[in-house]
């Protein structure tokens, strides 16, 4: 029997066989890029590329699906490639353990994806991205603010323009304005950021940053925002959701 059969019943093998021809890439693979990286491969998506530079934290426990007592302190994209090729041996992986910025873009071939997905949460890095995927015309999705949230059914899905609420999604939809971006597809939500009761101590603070992110990351972030188990694996499910059914909505590349 094959692994695939139940979601074959409901996208017939036409269906399954469109992803399994499609190649995705994840940039970020934190509470949010996690999740779209497992449902992604258990849907049978047949090519991943995993992008991230950190390593999973103790403190990542509380909500990210590699975060495990057994994995802390390895690299987040060889963990989720191993867990990927677990669930599906056949599934093609590439991994990039780096973090995604202008200058380090040059690694990509936007052209070879057929969608991409941004779960990063620096707004240069995010611009950067739909400026690349735009250039090309591959599809990309952003998942905007999941800290300091509690409420998954707060969560949407809209263009960056019917966006409301959420403050990475203003400063986005000013800079993509700025640059003449007329559309996005982003996952935010609706629920007012939640004040933290408390910020962690200075060098566990530090701890809670990604590895060997650029300075201007660690040090223009004010305070660390609190995050649940809830609301950033359900964006990512969402995400891997729209993903899934834009891929079988339009045809693949040819790779």
């Amino acid at each position: 029997m094959k692994q695939n059969i139940r979601f074959e019943m409901l996208i017939g093998p036409e269906g399954l066989e469109k992803l399994r021809q499609a190649r995705v890439a994840v940039f970020g693979l934190g509470g949010v890029g996690g999740y779209v990286v497992e449902a992604l491969a258990r849907a049978g998506v047949g090519a991943l590329d995993l992008i991230d530079n950190d390593r999973v934290a103790l403190s990542n426990l509380n909500r990210q699906i590699i975060a495990l007592h057994s994995t802390v302190g390895l690299t987040k994209v060889a963990v989720a490639a191993a867990r990927v090729h677990d669930i599906d041996p056949e599934i093609r992986i590439q991994t990039f353990q780096t973090f995604y910025l202008p200058d380090t873009r040059d690694q990509f071939d936007f052209a070879c994806y057929d969608y991409v997905v941004d779960c990063i949460d620096t707004v240069t890095a995010k611009l950067d991205l739909v400026l690349q995927c735009r250039a090309v015309g591959t599809p990309i999705i952003s998942a905007l603010g999941t800290g300091n949230k509690l409420d998954p059914s707060k969560l949407e899905l809209a263009d960056i323009y019917d966006t409301a609420v959420c403050p990475l999604a203003r400063i986005m939809r000013k800079e993509l304005r700025r640059r003449g971006v007329a559309h996005l597809k982003v996952v935010y939500s609706r629920e007012e950021p939640i004040p933290p009761l408390f910020q962690p101590e200075p060098e566990e603070a530090a701890n809670m940053l990604p590895t060997n992110a650029p300075e201007a990351f660690g040090n223009n972030r004010r305070s660390v925002p609190g995050s649940s188990p809830f609301v950033p694996p359900a964006a990512g499910l969402l995400i891997a959701s729209a993903v899934v059914q834009d891929l079988l909505k339009h045809p693949e590349k040819n790779h």
